[in-house]
């Protein structure tokens, strides 16, 4: 997997909100996943994949990496993207 581009969205007014951006992401020049968000948590920041709710009211991941390798290289290059935006 190559990630071919990241692309940063910034959310406004992300003082007070723990959102600060939402990411897209296209891989090998043939896929793109929208609106992972950045989130700023209690140890630092973080990713959450696209994600629905269900009719109980939860929610649940529309696309997501399916081994940590891959998670990590995902989030190395989103939070890495954001914080070059910054």
């Amino acid at each position: 997997m190559k990630i071919s581009e990241v692309r940063i969205r910034k959310v406004e007014n992300s003082d007070d909100s723990k959102l600060k951006a939402v990411a897209s992401v296209t891989i090998d020049e043939c896929f793109v996943v929208h609106d992972i968000k950045v989130i700023k948590g209690e140890s630092g920041m973080f990713i959450a994949m696209p994600s629905k709710k269900t009719k109980e009211g939860e929610f649940k991941d529309v696309a997501h990496p399916i081994n940590p390798a891959t998670r990590q290289e995902l989030s190395d290059a989103i939070l890495n993207a954001f914080a070059q935006a910054v």
